[in-house]
Formats: structure tokens, sequence, C-alpha cells
């Protein structure tokens, strides 16, 4: 019997020094009472509260993210109570008040009548993985962006103001709300690149979206570039002599930016071109139509001598 004594003793001690040195932490808590029977002395290192501070699941659900907290308690004895076993992830908060992300592995152990006698389980730390998920996710955020904003002036591309339009479109015609579009041209800007070279065309063309981009002054005011030296303002809700004044600012906003254009026609300094459209769209109005009739009132203001706005 004693040889049995010590080969129980002997074995007890290899699980235990097996649990105890992997990284993950094991615990035990005993479901009548709802305390921890064992916690791994891992917990220390990893989060700063002793073992012995972890007396019932209280302290358990208290050190946790109060955004967590809530939904893993609640989640956790639901599935404890059903008998199923279960892992949660949540943040978990050091002795210090800084937070670690845990991934909680639990087992229900039931007894001879089938009812829950305790839950045993693992704590892993998954911040490293969670940090690198979280870098996939705000990438992949960034390449949304990316493939909405046009890479040289950083403003909206054509991709996203088709996709605006569409959205404001269907916004205008559901309300019956005035829809404005305004077309621009850079004037002579071939000219402007001969002269200046390139990279100081690419410069100008930064400036004067930046510039414009401040004309449009509402939150769903929408500008964007529409390609080469093309840009476009969306304005929702917006009535033809609202919009006449907002092209009129468009044009005094490229005269304050003073850009110097020696082989224009029309002036020393950079100009623009605009074409302007108000639409309350009707049942067989058609976007594609619309968008057309603003860009033949851009043609006429080229036709018309440029550095004008011409209504559709």
């Amino acid at each position: 019997m004693g040889d049995m004594d010590t080969s129980i003793t002997q074995n007890n001690d290899v699980y235990k020094t097996l649990l105890e040195s992997t990284k993950a932490i094991p615990w035990r808590i005993d479901w009548k009472t709802m305390r921890f029977s064992y916690i791994g002395p891992q917990i220390e290192k990893l989060l700063g509260w002793s073992p012995e501070s972890w007396q019932t699941v209280n302290e358990w659900a208290e050190r946790m993210h109060p955004e967590d907290q809530q939904w893993v308690v609640d989640f956790c004895v639901a599935q404890s109570k059903a008998g199923v076993d279960h892992e949660a992830d949540y943040r978990a908060m050091t002795k210090d008040g800084h937070y670690v992300w845990i991934r909680d592995v639990v087992h229900v152990v039931r007894d001879e009548q089938g009812e829950v006698e305790a839950l045993i389980g693992f704590m892993f730390d998954i911040t490293e993985r969670k940090e690198t998920e979280q870098k996939l996710l705000d990438l992949q955020k960034e390449l949304e962006e990316l493939s909405f904003k046009d890479g040289l002036t950083g403003i909206p591309n054509r991709r996203m103001l088709d996709k605006v339009l569409e959205e404001e479109w269907m916004t205008a015609k559901r309300h019956q709300q005035p829809l404005s579009l305004l077309v621009m041209d850079i004037d002579f800007f071939k000219q402007y690149n001969d002269c200046y070279g390139h990279i100081q065309g690419d410069d100008c063309l930064k400036q004067v979206a930046q510039t414009l981009t401040s004309a449009a002054t509402r939150s769903r005011d929408f500008f964007a570039r529409f390609g080469g030296e093309e840009f476009v303002m969306l304005l929702p809700e917006t009535d033809n002599p609202a919009a006449v004044k907002i092209a009129e600012r468009c044009q005094q906003l490229m005269m304050k930016l003073q850009i110097s254009h020696q082989q224009s026609e029309v002036s020393q300094l950079l100009t623009i071109s605009i074409g302007i459209g108000t639409i309350v769209p009707g049942p067989h109005d058609q976007l594609v139509d619309f968008v057309e009739q603003v860009d033949q009132a851009l043609y006429r203001a080229k036709e018309s001598g440029r550095n004008c706005i011409k209504a559709a």
C-alpha cells in the first residue's frame, strides 16, 4: 500500500511539474462554491496577481477589461450551466493596470449524476496573436482607403466618386432633393507641364486639390479627382444658386493660390473652367445622362474662352 501511495504522490508531482512548467496557465474552479481550488503560479508572471489572490470567480471577472466583462461572464456561465466545453478571448488586466489578451479554454467536469462539479481550464496569452490580427486589419483598412484615394493628391479618386455619386443620386431621388455637380478642369495644364516640368506639375495638382477641398464646407459635400487635371465636387441638397456660389468660391480660391502660369492664354495665373448642373432626379432620369450634361457644360466653358462657369 505504501508503494502505491508513493507512486501516486510521484505521479501527482510529475503532473504538477508539467502543469506548472507550461506557458499555459492551468486552473480549477469548484462549481458549487464558485471558488478557485487551483491556479497555476505562472499567473503571477503574466498578470502580476499572486495565485493566492485568485479566490473566487469575482476576482476573475473584476480583472477583466470593462468592455469584455459582461459578455464573457454571461457566456461562460451559460455554457457551463449547460455543461458545454467552451473558450473565450478577452482582455485581462495586469496588476499595474495594463491589459493582456487571454484565451480561456474551459472543460466542464460532471459528477456521476451528470451534475456540473467543476470547471477546469487553461489560460493562454494570445496578445501577440491579437496584435498581429489587428495589424492585418489595419493594413486591410489602409489598403481599402488607398484604393479609394488618389495616389498623388490624397483626395478621393474616381472609384470613390462613382460609389458616392450612386449613393447620393438614390438619396436625392428618394427624398426629391436637389443634387448639384461641379466638374472642373485646370486651364492649359498641358502647357503648364511643358513649361514647368512634370514634377512641378504634380506639385501644382496637389496644391489645387488641397485648396479646392476647402470649398466643400458641409460633411456630405464631396470633392474628388476625376482624372488628369479634372476635379469634381458633388453637393447634395444644394440648389443651383447655392452651387453657383460654391463654383465662384472655387475660382476665387484659385486666384488666391497665385500659381504662376506663363503659358496660359487667359491669365498670368493658373485658372479653372467649371461646368455646373443641378437636378432633382425624377423616375426616368439617369445618373449617366446628368453627368454627361455637366461634362458638356464644362466643354462649353472651355469653348467660351476658359476661366469661366457654364451651367448645364
